[in-house]
């Protein structure tokens, strides 16, 4: 148990992230990093429900005494209430016990059903006595390290010692980042590079009161990232709701506790396939089933070109998202787009309508057949707003570069009440930091990438807008060389010199040749 004197013990934000990540040595080679990674992550979950609760249960007993039912009575204001047996130290106390996978699903199945609104099903993914974790005598052991490893004192995460709640939420996303970085190709699903994430969250522009959705969320990282725009902006302020869908169960999970730790209860995140069977329906007026819910903004992540996207639905779509053509049974890139087009909210009186940022394989800028379609169709409704072109190597599992799209419902200026038929084309592949083994944006990448869309004007070798008119000229093809020139013309070569340095080269080498035959003569070689 941590004493007092170790709660105010100041701590920084990379000493915690490094015992976490310490943590994960219980279990590297014994088991795959693509499924400790959850019980890494639920331990700390559980390890900062039980410090918070610890530390107010005992910052009332210090103010009021032995007087429990009072204590108790001050204790159902918190965010989450914490069975007694469901603390992470009286499993910490049982751990040279058999038994330690049990006591541990008990415990979050017991959290789960005394805070059921906000932790619904968030543990049935996840089962510490699963036998992934090895035969039994291997299992109890691993656990015990594992709960040996949360109770050090770095660790410790009451709010009386760590200050706030973004200490826990950035070691949550330090633990999923570096997951991400080291599982290979399944990486991309569960989460966004941060500064991608932080550059689609400046281009859409969240305001106070907006709605936000992400369709594809994975960690809800990105979302985050939106909801942090409005509190940066509007004086801290939480007036926006964020919403999500993810089809993974795990990675589920894993948004529904990223959420909790950063203190976002105002969201809804749902379990299941956006495309096959999307869950945030209602039309914000009579919140009917057979309408998908709008949103003012809309961003994503996709899986790139997933082969298995539900091409098999599309037709029959009641929610007509596939209107303007049904993308390749292979590709599902224009399926997450449409679908996404499809939640932007319309312009009215004092909104300005929908803006959705999306990040895509090059492949949607330029395939044709069905694609090609619904691309000329998106283009002459004029939804697309902007083609920004990032560099290779920044997302986690893939080398390619991608392309982040932004669309918006409403083109019609404020101020001149003119309607902009431009696309803005935004060449920043070059503009990046080296990293040893993935690439990134750095914060002036990042701002560059933002001033140059806001201010919406040519910038030689970077940046073209284009007519509408200009991209039917092109065959609706978006690909970024055929609006950002960015040839670099070779210096000019001076023949006479580049002659006269050749001849002077010949006649060293002469002299060379005339220098060696000495050297040879001397030794006896004729």
């Amino acid at each position: 148990m941590n004493t007092t004197s170790e709660q105010n013990t100041s701590v920084n934000q990379d000493e915690i992230n490094k015992a976490v990540w310490a943590a994960c040595d219980t279990f590297r080679g014994t088991v795959d990093p693509s499924i400790y990674k959850d019980f890494v992550l639920t331990m700390l979950f559980l390890k900062y429900l039980s410090d918070v609760w610890q530390d107010h249960y005992e910052t009332y007993k210090e103010e009021y005494g032995d007087h429990h039912e009072l204590i108790e009575e001050m204790m159902k204001n918190e965010r989450f209430h914490l069975p007694e047996n469901a603390n992470f130290y009286v499993l910490y106390g049982k751990r040279h016990e058999p038994g330690n996978g049990e006591r541990i699903d008990k415990a979050l199945h017991a959290i789960e059903e005394a805070n059921i609104n906000k932790l619904r099903d968030v543990f049935q993914d996840i089962s510490f006595n699963s036998n992934k974790l090895g035969e039994e005598k291997q299992k109890n052991d691993i656990l015990k390290h594992l709960l040996q490893d949360f109770a050090k004192d770095e660790l410790n995460l009451r709010p009386s010692r760590v200050g706030n709640l973004d200490v826990i939420g950035n070691a949550y996303e330090f633990l999923i980042k570096n997951f991400a970085a080291t599982s290979g190709k399944k990486a991309g699903e569960f989460y966004t590079p941060p500064e991608v994430s932080e550059l689609i969250a400046e281009l859409v522009d969240p305001q106070e009161g907006d709605e936000i959705c992400d369709p594809t969320c994975g960690s809800g990282s990105l979302l985050m990232k939106c909801g942090n725009q409005v509190k940066k902006h509007f004086n801290g302020s939480k007036k926006y709701a964020l919403f999500g869908q993810e089809a993974i169960g795990s990675t589920w999970a894993l948004a529904k506790m990223n959420m909790f730790l950063h203190g976002e209860d105002n969201h809804r995140i749902e379990w299941g396939d956006t495309i096959r069977n999307p869950k945030l329906t209602g039309d914000n007026a009579n919140d009917r089933e057979d309408s998908l819910k709008h949103f003012d903004v809309v961003v994503a992540n996709p899986p790139f070109s997933l082969e298995k996207w539900g091409v098999e639905v599309a037709e029959d779509d009641k929610f007509s998202r596939f209107r303007r053509g049904i993308p390749p049974k292979t590709k599902g890139d224009y399926a997450f787009v449409t679908h996404m087009i499809e939640t932007m909210k319309p312009a009215s009186p004092g909104r300005r309508g929908g803006r959705m940022g999306v990040v895509v394989p090059h492949g949607v800028l330029f395939r044709g057949s069905s694609e090609g379609k619904i691309r000329t169709k998106l283009i002459e409704e004029n939804l697309l707003d902007a083609v920004i072109g990032l560099p290779e190597k920044l997302f986690y599992g893939t080398g390619i570069p991608a392309a982040v799209l932004i669309f918006k419902k409403n083109k019609t200026d404020p101020v001149t009440g003119l309607v902009d038929n431009s696309v803005l084309f935004i060449d920043a592949s070059r503009n990046y930091k080296d990293g040893k083994n993935q690439n990134f944006l750095t914060d002036k990448n990042v701002e560059t990438i933002v001033e140059t869309y806001q201010a919406r004007k040519n910038v030689d070798k970077y940046a073209y807008l284009a007519s509408i008119e200009e991209i039917r000229e092109n065959d609706f093809n978006l690909n970024i060389p055929r609006y950002v020139d960015t040839f670099e013309e070779e210096e000019e070569i001076d023949l006479m010199a580049v002659r006269q340095e050749r001849e002077a080269l010949k006649q060293q080498l002469a002299e060379l040749e005339i220098q060696m035959d000495g050297y040879l003569a001397e030794l006896g070689y004729e």
